[in-house]
């Protein structure tokens, strides 16, 4: 089972832009995740085709597990 912090932000297009950050500690707090948000928005930290990040829509940690069905690879 693996696990991914999930932030979604809109551009100045009005469209979604998703960053996903794997490993989030079991301690994170939605204060902490907010706080990150607002500096990768104020600090212009990405860019996307739509323009600069200029609003937090949504964050989550996902939890995913895996089943290979199959692989090819050496």
């Amino acid at each position: 089972m693996a696990k991914v912090l999930r932030m979604v932000f809109r551009n100045a297009a009005g469209r979604a832009v998703t960053l996903t950050l794997d490993n989030p500690k079991d301690t994170l707090t939605q204060a902490q995740v907010t706080s990150a948000m607002d500096q990768i928005i104020s600090k212009n930290i990405f860019t996307s085709s739509g323009g600069d990040l200029v609003e937090k829509s949504l964050a989550e940690i996902v939890d995913t597990s895996r089943n290979t069905l199959f692989d090819a690879t050496p």
